[in-house]
């Protein structure tokens, strides 16, 4: 790790939550960037209050703490993008995999997507989507003297498939897995991504976002999504794109003008790749 990137770095053996760890450091005054890392968590999070599971030694678990007074609170959701930007990049190269095998499905999940057993030729894609890990981006104070932004990352390394919990085993998979069953090193993986991270951050400082990789790695663009619950509307939409300025995922809506919506991360309480054949 680079020393003079980050403020503080500790590691737990068992945490409740990285993020809340994390949280309280900037609370009492802690400086960016704060790095927690833990071997277990055991109240891990992810959106709307779903939990996260890893058991012991299987993943790799950490958040991140930031005082963004150097961007504009609209665009805060970019550290979370970066974070996930970074994580892809390390892992792809920690576990020999080829770029851009690990994917982004909006508006926080890195995913791979299996290789369609029924097309010809080896290529890749148009199987099922399997989730490698999640990112939980929470902010206070956006637009104040005090803006605080925690990032949290879990993504499933060195966990063996005959291992994975019964009920996730069909959704989820782990570098491990995606690699041919190549060990991770969880330690060469967090090396990895801070030494990507730090790039990636010190260029938001400058204005800078990786606009483009951000969008080459959306598996959610040309795709059918299901959309459930939150402030908007649910249903079924063709993902057309995403808003580099806002974040926002852009469906396709003959109902409005121009004939696209954005769909904010915030109204969002599920989204699932839908049929990938449809027109």
């Amino acid at each position: 790790m680079t020393g003079g990137f980050f403020s503080r770095t500790e590691r737990f053996g068992v945490v409740g939550s990285t993020n809340d760890v994390v949280a309280a450091w900037l609370d009492t005054g802690t400086p960016e960037v704060c790095l927690a890392v833990a071997g277990e968590q055991a109240a891990g999070r992810g959106r709307e209050d779903r939990t996260w599971v890893s058991p012991p030694g299987a993943g790799l678990l950490c958040s991140l703490g930031f005082r963004p007074a150097w961007l504009p609170p609209g665009r805060a959701w970019q550290i979370a993008a970066s974070v996930s930007l970074a994580m892809a990049d390390a892992a792809e190269e920690v576990a020999g995999l080829r770029d851009r095998t690990i994917r982004l499905k909006w508006p926080n999940d890195l995913v791979v997507e299996e290789a369609d057993p029924g097309a010809p030729g080896s290529g890749s894609g148009g199987g099922a989507v399997r989730k490698l890990g999640g990112v939980l981006g929470e902010s206070s104070g956006l637009g104040t003297g005090d803006p605080r932004v925690v990032v949290g990352i879990g993504l499933d390394a060195d966990w063996a498939e005959a291992d994975f919990p019964p009920d996730l085993a069909a959704t989820m998979t782990s570098l491990r897995v995606v690699s041919g069953g190549r060990p991770i090193d969880r330690e060469a993986l967090l090396e990895a991504f801070t030494d990507r991270l730090e790039p990636r951050i010190e260029a938001l400082r400058g204005g800078r976002f990786d606009v483009y990789d951000w969008s080459a790695r959306q598996l959610t663009t040309g795709r059918w999504v299901r959309i459930g619950g939150g402030g908007g509307r649910a249903g079924e939409w063709l993902a057309v794109g995403l808003d580099a300025a806002t974040g926002a995922l852009l469906v396709a809506d003959p109902a409005v003008p121009g004939g696209e919506r954005a769909v904010h991360a915030g109204e969002v309480v599920s989204l699932r790749v839908a049929d990938a054949a449809r027109v």
